[in-house]
Order: C-alpha cells, then structure tokens, then sequence
C-alpha cells in the first residue's frame, strides 16, 4: 500500500511539472525575446529611392558626393589656438541593428574630431509665408556620450563657400540632438535679424526635450507654421509645441521701456526698511559677562563609574618588534588601547561635576529693530522709451537659407544622418518616414531586443532553498526526491525533514482509504464497522499531521544540512 501511495505521488508530481512545463512554454514563446529573434531571423525590407519630390531630399544615393563636401576650414574659437575639421565622412550602410537593406546614410568616422560637411541647395529655400519642415534622422551606432548630432540650414549669401564652411558660418536655423554629460536636448536655435540695427542674435528654445540616446534610427522633425507656431517631433510623435514669440531667450522682440542709464540713486535716499531702536537701552539687570555654561553643582558621581581605573591600558597583545634595539631605540613601551573595563560602565579616572547651560546667560546686548521712519523704498531708475525698440510680428519668415550642413565634435563615431527632408510639406515629409523609419525602426527595435543578454537562470543551492510559487515542477521533484532518498535510511528522519511530502503523502492515503471503505460498503450507507475504520484513519492521519508539524520545526536546521549534501553530490 505504502508503494502504490508513493508511485501515485510520484504521478501528480508528474503530472503538475509536466502542466506547468507546458504553460512555461506558452510563456517563452509569447516572450519579447522570441519575436525579437523571430524578427531578426526575417527577411529585412530593401531600400527603394523614393519618388516624392522636395525643395531639399537627400537619401545618400551613388551619387551623394555631387553634393556633399567637406570642409577644410579652421575652427575660429577664442584665443590663439585652431581646430582643423580633420573628422573624415563616408556613406554606408549601418552596422548596428541594420532594419533595412541598402539603406546607406552619412557617417561620422572618426571619435574626438571635429567634422564639418555641407550640401547646396538646388534653389535657395524661402521660407517667407510658408509652413516649414525639417526632419532628418540619427543613429548613435555607438551611443552618444559627449557630442553632437545636430543639422544646420545656411544664410544664402554669396559668401557661401562649401569648402569654408566652418562654426562662424551663418546660419539661419540648428536643429537636432546634443548631449554631453548631464546636458542631453534637442537644439532649436534660429538668428533673428534686428531690424533697426541689421545685426543677428541666436534665440534658445527654453526647456527643450530631451533626445533619445538609444542605437536605433531616431527620427527628428521640426515644423515651424506662418503664424509663428512651431512643433517638435520624435519617431513622429509630439514633444513640444509653443510660440517663437513666447519661448525662447532672448525674446524676439526687445522690452517697450528700459531703465534710464543717466538716472542715478540720490546720496540721501534711504533704502533700509528697518534700523535699530535709537531709543532703547540695555536693562540694568543684563549681563554680558555671565559664561554661556556652569558648573551643575547638583550633579552626582555614577555608582558604577571607575575611579582608579585609567582610561587606556598598555595593549596586552602588542610585542616587542624582533629588531627593537634597546640601545639605539631606547627602552619599548607597548601601546596603548581603551581600556576594556570603561567599555560597560559611565567612565573611568577622576570623575568631575559636568557643566550645564546657565540659566543667567543673555549674551552682548543689541538694540531692537524698528521700521525706519526715514524709508524711501527700493530704489530703481525711471524708465524710459527703448530706443532700440522694434516689434517683429512675423518671426517665422526665416530669412532664405542655401545649403545644409553638419558641423559637430563628438567624442563617438559611427554617427550615421540619412533621410533629409528640407521643405514645406508635412504630409510629404510623413510619407517619407513611411516610407524609411517606419519600416526599420520596429525591426531595429526588435534587434535590440534580442541583442540583449539573457539573465542567467538562478539555480537554487539546495531543495531547501525552492520556492513553490517560483518554479511549481523543481519544487514537487526535487522534494519527493529528498523524500525518497532520505526514508530509504530513516523513514523518521524523513517525515522531519521533508513535511511536506509526509503530510501529502498522509491526505493521499486518507482519500484511498475512505474510496475503498466506500466501495466495500456497495454504495449504500456504510456499515459500523467501516465507519470505525474511517473515523480510526481520519485520527490517525490527524495525529501524523501534528507530529509532522512538531518534527517540521525541529528539523529546518537538519534539512539544510542534508539537502545541501545531496544537491551536492548531485552537482
């Protein structure tokens, strides 16, 4: 009977693990991990040209170099010293989580160099009354810790010359990502023009959005509407709207009125709001010489403080060094430890009445403070008429830009630029990330995904250590195992150390037990002497429960021992 209750156990435990496989497997198939190897097995989609047109689309074709030149400037920066832009370009396709065959796009080779490339427009792009849009996308084949990634559009003048194109060049509008440390935004910067004095100042978006620092293609998108309106996009969602009236710094149009430079403060203007009390004198009781502190003459000695004891002791498990010379280094003394004796108690040598805070203590006496009678308020110069004032009602109408360029330093390489849309519509520029982005990025996605390392599976180090929610089917075999194992020896030794096989295996033989007594009895109401039996079991399997419980608690320490020797030998 004993066999055919443990063979039925061994069953169940079968058959639970045998479930629970079954629906882990449901599990990792509907995993992330496997569709991204499922995805990165698949066929990737081919480039294809495309056929919209635009005043500005630069897809990195065979012919590119027509159009793309680098610089060979100097870098003006400030002082004696100048940069080269010696940071070499290539065209080619990504080597990181590729989603798309044949897609080449503008790479930058080399880490910690400066780069510098630009490409002429067809026709100069004006933007005057019109709606316009920039987009382009980034791929940070190796990450972005320090650089830049952003785009610039040119002034058109007849000063632009490709092969001088440097960072003094002017542009019209710098658009892109820029992280370096803890700065991480994407830039819109556009030149204002000052009307009444013809010179040019950068404007800051305030609180631009932060770029994504990922190795998949990103896309950028910047629209700026006729009624000075501008979006910005990221993978074709919005990130941040506003006004180019309202949000940047320094604000399009300069203040109405602006503090006088002739007016200066009066010499008897009065701006302290509050002045001492002229009037008030320190109190004849005030002392300023009472201490801060006195002696607290109702202190008493703790009953266990130590009074002979001294407070260090020389240090008993300190030795003399081997080439100690007493004769040249004199005679050696041990040093010396906190002694172990003061450890326990309030202290140690001379006991002396503490000091506590005087209740007579006031301090240098001041005056109070009182409202100045004499108080003007703050000062400030009048105001006057911005001579310099003007109103710009339409910043959108960017003045006309021709050419495009990337003028970076950035500590990674293997920036790629691909997908260049520079022109005034919306719906065509969406057709083109419909065409490119949105067919690659979810593969890169997916890629990504599954370049991921795998997290090694936790291996517990013994039985002891499982956890039944955790993993249900190495739970109930690796116990029944125990079990088994354990009961060959001592089947007491079992019961305290696995209970909860024990007690499994008790309910289980109650169940037969009672369906036999129920098959004896012919279906009909059980006879006296079945009842008995049943009731004797039931006892019986209680009473086992108990001890079980009993052993279980005595024997946690045991099971470890001897579930750690086997998971042992097992290994």
């Amino acid at each position: 009977m004993r066999f055919n209750v443990a063979a039925a156990a061994a069953s169940a435990a079968l058959l639970v693990g045998n479930a629970y496989a079954d629906e882990q497997k449901v599990l990792k198939d509907d995993s992330p991990a496997a569709d991204a190897s499922t995805a990165a097995a698949a066929e990737l989609p081919t480039f294809t040209p495309t056929k919209l047109k635009a005043p500005f689309l630069e897809q990195f074709t065979d012919d590119w170099e027509k159009r793309w030149k680098p610089s060979h400037a100097k870098k003006d920066v400030q002082g004696d010293e100048e940069w080269a832009y010696v940071g070499e370009w290539s065209v080619e396709e990504p080597t990181v989580y590729k989603g798309m065959v044949g897609d080449k796009g503008l790479v930058v080779k080399n880490a910690a160099a400066h780069h510098a490339i630009s490409a002429k427009f067809p026709k100069k792009i004006d933007p005057k009354g019109k709606t316009l849009v920039v987009q382009y996308e980034v791929k940070l084949q190796n990450g972005l810790e320090c650089g830049g990634a952003y785009l610039k559009l040119l002034r058109e003048t007849k000063a632009l010359h490709q092969d001088e194109f440097s960072n003094t060049t002017p542009y019209v509008i710098m658009f892109g990502p820029d992280k370096c440390g803890h700065t991480n935004k994407v830039h819109f910067i556009f030149n204002h023009k000052n009307p009444k004095t013809g010179e040019y100042e950068e404007k800051h978006l305030n609180a631009p959005p932060t770029a994504k620092i990922t190795k998949t293609t990103e896309l950028y998108t910047l629209i700026v509407h006729p009624n000075n309106t501008y979006v910005i996009q990221q993978n074709g969602e919005q990130v941040k709207e506003g006004s180019l009236l309202e949000d940047f710094t320094p604000a399009v149009n300069p203040p109405t009125e602006i503090d006088d430079p002739k007016d200066k403060k009066p010499e008897d203007w009065v701006d302290e709001a509050r002045i001492p009390d002229p009037e008030a004198t320190k109190p004849e009781d005030w002392d300023e010489d009472a201490p801060f502190e006195i002696v607290d003459e109702e202190a008493t000695q703790p009953a266990d403080w130590l009074a002979d004891e001294p407070l260090t002791v020389p240090d008993p498990e300190a030795q003399k060094p081997e080439d100690w010379d007493d004769e040249e280094d004199g005679d050696w003394v041990a040093p010396t430890v906190p002694n172990p004796k003061c450890a326990d108690v309030s202290g140690c040598g001379p006991w002396t009445k503490p000091m506590t805070k005087n209740p007579e203590y006031k301090g240098k006496w001041t005056a109070p403070y009182i409202d100045n009678p004499a108080y003007k308020g703050v000062w400030a110069p009048r105001k006057i008429k911005n001579p310099s004032y003007f109103e710009d009602k339409t910043p959108a109408n960017f003045e006309p830009m021709g050419a495009i360029g990337f003028e970076i330093w950035t500590m990674q390489n293997n920036i790629l630029f691909d997908n260049i849309y520079v022109g005034h519509s919306i719906d065509d520029a969406k057709k083109l990330a419909d065409e490119t982005f949105f067919k690659k990025h979810p593969l890169e996605e997916l890629a990504e995904v599954a370049d991921k390392p795998k997290e090694e599976e936790k291996k517990p180090a013994s039985p002891s250590d499982l956890n039944f929610k955790d993993d249900p089917v190495t739970y109930i075999k690796e116990k029944f195992d125990l079990f088994v194992t354990l009961a060959q020896k001592d089947p007491i030794e079992a019961i305290k150390f696995v209970p909860e096989i024990a007690g499994g295996l008790a309910a289980l033989a109650v169940t037969v037990l009672a369906i036999l007594v129920s098959i004896l009895s012919g279906g009909s109401s059980p006879a006296p002497a079945a009842k008995k039996v049943v009731a004797d079991v039931k006892d019986k399997a209680k009473d086992a429960k108990d001890k079980v419980a009993a052993a279980a608690s005595s024997g946690v320490e045991a099971t470890k021992g001897e579930a750690n020797k086997r998971s042992t030998r097992n290994n």
